[in-house]
């Protein structure tokens, strides 16, 4: 282990860990200095390779990440960005991006990563709710933003991206991709290259905003999380062991995680560049399992945050890691439920477990697994990190002991947690209760402090007086060969005895014809396997389940579907 980690997991159990550790974070605090300023010392030590679709590829060094986003925080401060004022980015995974990012934290400015998939009305809401005063983005999206600005007073400036290839860093030139203008927004590179490299940064506060994080909205309207500079500390702990000890020798970061969300940026590019390790970053239209094998392959990427719905895809694919030779020597993956089934077959193809961790974009990171110090127990979510303090409440606001199920709440009293919902601060108040945080998740600690996850609040079916979890039922359904996704939900009973009764929505495996044989043989699964209350009483075959562009299944939209398409 290197001296910049924050734990040592050669020296110590995972539970002495956590009893021995302690935050120290100084009140000066910008992202920019942790994870950019530091690091460019002249070395040129790499921090990011960006490739595209057709195969064309950049370097960038941390100087060189140093120098141009000091041009762009000029540039920003050209267009009348203050401190504490909005700038979104809507690109994929390209420097771009992160040079955004990193020039509004240093000029003590606001990012707000918004996915290039959003349409005009998720935009709309976000721009408009985040009052933001600049936007960045690509060819594909900036007519759509010139489109909206109508409904967008606050905002002064629209900056295009227009070359689609990697920049290299040492060819700029004013005129770099000026004659791709078009109408009356700037072109990002030449205004880069015509502002001054010279820069002086503000000084900005552990408290204050580095970053607004709308949430998926699978509960509701989306709301805009603050998230201040000390969040990225506050991750740290987490993914340090959920990446089985961080950073090592040649390690080397990849996510498929947009960097529109927070898995993407808090979990995987600007905690690796915290500790001066390279990222890769890839530059594609939609998630393909063979592709990404063969870049992590060809880049020697040893860590990876990989979520469930991309495991499963790569899963389905046969010999892809015989294929693809592989130096990953971790993996973490959050967002949905791991399972038994996606974790054995970790073991068996890349030689070890997948560590499952769960954390929230209001409060990240929270807890996990670290197979390196730990044992996995096969579903289970693991334990709190260290620094983190997690416990389940009743709806009294009582605290439970082991083995009661209740919400998983999460103390405020800690560096990764969020500031507020912007512009909601009721929304803001009915998330606690004294000083604990309500995560909206149902579950219960064993008797060693393992957590194990029910569901969502909202997600957990009544049935007949048993309160059944999806995750469990979507687990023992992954187990059947010709299942490549699956949806357990709860519906009102036909009958009306049960209440609700489970349902599960189903996407077979390529080739795979669904019939009621097939049918048939995943409610005998179930019913040998779990309960006989969690028994799935209907089933129906789709060729895609609805997703956000997190890659969370909307349970609740396919509940309403299911409901409209009773009464109709």
């Amino acid at each position: 282990m290197t001296a910049s980690s924050l734990v040592d997991i050669e020296n110590g159990s995972f539970d002495q860990i956590c009893a021995d550790f302690e935050w120290q974070i100084p009140d000066s605090l910008n992202v920019a200095e942790l994870t950019c300023s530091r690091h460019a010392d002249g070395s040129s030590k790499l921090a990011l390779i960006c490739e595209s679709e057709s195969g064309a590829q950049q370097h960038y060094s941390f100087d060189d990440i140093e120098r141009l986003s000091d041009q762009l925080a000029n540039a920003f401060r050209g267009w009348g960005i203050q401190r504490g004022d909005c700038v979104a980015v809507i690109l994929p995974q390209r420097v771009e991006t992160a040079l955004v990012h990193i020039a509004a934290q240093k000029i003590g400015a606001v990012s707000l990563p918004l996915s290039i998939l959003f349409g005009d009305d998720a935009l709309r809401y976000r721009l408009h709710d985040s009052q933001s005063k600049l936007v960045v983005t690509n060819q594909q999206r900036v007519s759509l933003v010139n489109m909206l600005k109508n409904d967008l007073p606050l905002l002064m400036q629209v900056v295009c991206v227009n070359n689609e290839e990697p920049m290299a860093p040492e060819s700029l030139s004013a005129d770099a991709d000026s004659k791709h203008q078009t109408g009356d927004q700037a072109c990002f590179w030449t205004a880069l290259a015509n502002a001054s490299n010279q820069l002086t940064q503000v000084q900005t506060h552990k408290d204050d905003a580095a970053f607004l994080l709308y949430t998926s909205g699978t509960t509701g309207p989306p709301k805009g999380a603050l998230v201040p500079h000390r969040a990225l500390i506050g991750n740290l702990t987490g993914f340090e062991l959920s990446q089985n000890g961080f950073p090592q020798g040649n390690d080397c970061m990849y996510t498929p995680a947009d960097w529109a969300w927070t898995g993407g940026l808090l979990d995987a590019l600007l905690p690796a560049w915290y500790y001066g390790v390279p990222v890769v970053g890839y530059d594609a239209k939609k998630f393909d399992a063979e592709k990404t094998a063969s870049l992590m392959s060809r880049h020697r990427v040893t860590c990876a945050f990989i979520p469930p719905t991309a495991l499963k895809m790569m899963r389905a694919v046969p010999d892809l890691f015989e294929r693809h030779k592989s130096s990953l020597r971790s993996v973490m993956s959050a967002g949905e439920a791991v399972g038994e089934e996606l974790l054995y077959w970790g073991r068996k193809t890349l030689g070890f477990d997948i560590n499952e961790m769960c954390g929230q974009t209001e409060h990240n990171y929270l807890m996990g697994n670290c197979s390196a110090i730990m044992a996995v127990k096969p579903g289970s979510m693991g334990k709190a990190y260290p620094g983190h303090r997690v416990a389940i409440m009743a709806p009294d606001g009582k605290l439970l002991p082991q083995k009661e199920q209740g919400e998983i709440v999460a103390h405020r009293d800690d560096p990764v947690h969020f500031l507020g919902y912007l512009n909601n601060p009721e929304a803001t108040r009915k998330k606690y209760s004294g000083d604990w945080f309500h995560t909206g998740d149902v579950g219960y600690f064993d008797e060693d402090g393992y957590l194990w996850f029910v569901g969502r609040a909202d997600d957990v079916i009544s049935s007949a007086g048993y309160r059944i979890g999806p995750g469990e039922i979507e687990d023992c359904v992954m187990q059947h060969p010709s299942v490549l996704q699956v949806a357990a939900i709860g519906v009102p009973d036909p009958q009306g005895v049960r209440g609700d009764v489970v349902k599960l929505c189903i996407v077979t495996k390529s080739g795979i014809i669904p019939d009621t044989g097939l049918a048939g043989a995943i409610r005998d699964l179930v019913r040998d396997k779990l309960a006989a209350y969690e028994y799935p009483r209907i089933i129906e075959f789709f060729d895609a389940l609805p997703m956000t562009t997190t890659g969370k299944v909307k349970r609740r939209e396919l509940r309403q579907q299911h409901i409209d398409a009773t009464d109709a």
